[in-house]
């Protein structure tokens, strides 16, 4: 497994749609999982999707830490999801506290839908599906954005609370 080099904001490869996984359990995805799990475990990341180390494919990993789960909200190890289809649930929509790895030090506030159903393939090809909701459902649509070419400052509303996360309370 490797460590890769996350790209920053401005990289061409994070402004363009992503490509579907041809082979979602061949040996080549499976590897990447493996080096995009250590690559965001290593960032400190939530979630690492595959054009932000340079690879425009429809592929992400994410997880929801203990930390971060609210009104009894279950932890979510570390996973893949390829080929992902998101719709939301409803028109509720919930303020996120985002930040993302090709975009060291900044924070914003964010509006994401409250629940989401996802589908996609892990990387054995196996199903997955569900409905996510919470910090499990902002991860998943900000993931789900890079794989669009889309990073969360287009989605920001409010941008007075756009800033350096060192410089504000949490």
């Amino acid at each position: 497994m490797a460590v890769l080099k996350i790209l920053r904001m401005g990289h061409p490869v994070l402004h363009r749609i992503a490509d579907s996984v041809v082979e979602p359990d061949s040996p080549e995805v499976r590897h990447l999982v493996r080096d995009m799990l250590e690559t965001m475990h290593d960032a400190r990341g939530a979630g690492l999707a595959a054009p932000q180390i340079g690879q425009a494919l429809r592929l992400f990993v994410y997880h929801v830490p203990s930390s971060r789960c609210q009104d009894g909200e279950a932890a979510i190890e570390p996973c893949a999801l390829i080929n992902p289809v998101l719709v939301p649930v409803g028109e509720e929509q919930m303020v996120c506290r985002e930040g993302c790895l090709s975009i060291p030090g900044l924070r914003a506030d964010v509006p994401r839908y409250k629940r989401v159903r996802y589908s996609g393939v892990n990387e054995n090809g196996v199903a997955v599906s569900g409905i996510a909701t919470g910090f499990h459902a902002n991860v998943l649509q900000h993931e789900y954005d890079h794989l669009d070419g889309i990073l969360y400052p287009e989605r920001i509303k409010d941008f007075t609370r756009f800033a350096f996360q060192d410089e504000t309370p949490a």
